[in-house]
């Protein structure tokens, strides 16, 4: 008696274990994101805090109403912060 079925059965589940593995980063990043102004912590911006700024990790304060935060699509402007919720485009704070 031999267990070569037993181990193509093996394999093929190794194989497809590996195939959805690879395939899992694919479709997160298939999700969607948008900026959202005035959501981020002091230093923790993705980008755009202002005018003599190089970008990411320069908001000097917490909700800062012109520095954005990547979020997911359609979940910004329901976040809410102690300065107000989330926008869409840059704000005054």
């Amino acid at each position: 008696m031999t267990n070569r079925p037993l181990a193509a059965l093996a394999g093929a589940a190794l194989s497809g274990a590996i195939a959805a593995t690879l395939a899992a980063p694919a479709s997160a990043a298939e999700t969607k994101m948008e900026k959202c102004y005035g959501v981020a912590k002091a230093g923790q911006n993705d980008c755009a805090a202002g005018p003599g700024t190089s970008c990411a990790g320069t908001s000097t304060r917490d909700w800062q109403g012109n520095a954005w935060k990547l979020v997911e699509k359609g979940t910004c402007t329901s976040i809410k912060t102690p300065k107000g919720m989330g926008s869409l485009t840059p704000v005054k704070r």
